[in-house]
């Protein structure tokens, strides 16, 4: 059974810097993506950043160039260096991972205040 275990979230004034890390157990055969949605509430989930097997990554335009999506193929984990904080990057940020099938961490809350 694979788990997903986000940590790093908290509070931060805006213009402040956070980091997530998101660690992968159990048995995981390939990795074809790992990710990192956030969802407002009452909202749907949207895509913050992502990064596939070849290490290529794509951003959300509201968060290019303040956030940086990384991973640790050896120890299946993925980070995102969250810089720049503004208030409305308030929101529960999940981890997404596709091994084969689609995996979700419980979500972390990141607060932002202005």
């Amino acid at each position: 059974q694979v788990q997903l275990v986000e940590s790093g979230g908290g509070l931060v004034q805006a213009g402040g810097s956070l980091r997530l890390s998101c660690a992968a157990s159990g048995t995981i055969y390939r990795v074809n993506f790992m990710a990192w949605f956030r969802q407002y509430p009452g909202k749907q989930r949207e895509l913050v950043a992502s990064i596939n097997s070849g290490d290529s990554t794509n951003y959300a335009d509201s968060v290019k160039g303040r956030f940086t999506i990384s991973r640790d193929k050896a120890k299946n984990s993925v980070y995102l260096q969250m810089n720049s904080l503004k208030p409305e990057d308030t929101a529960v940020y999940y981890c997404f991972a596709n091994f084969g099938g689609a995996y979700w961490g419980q979500g972390t809350q990141v607060s932002v205040s202005s």
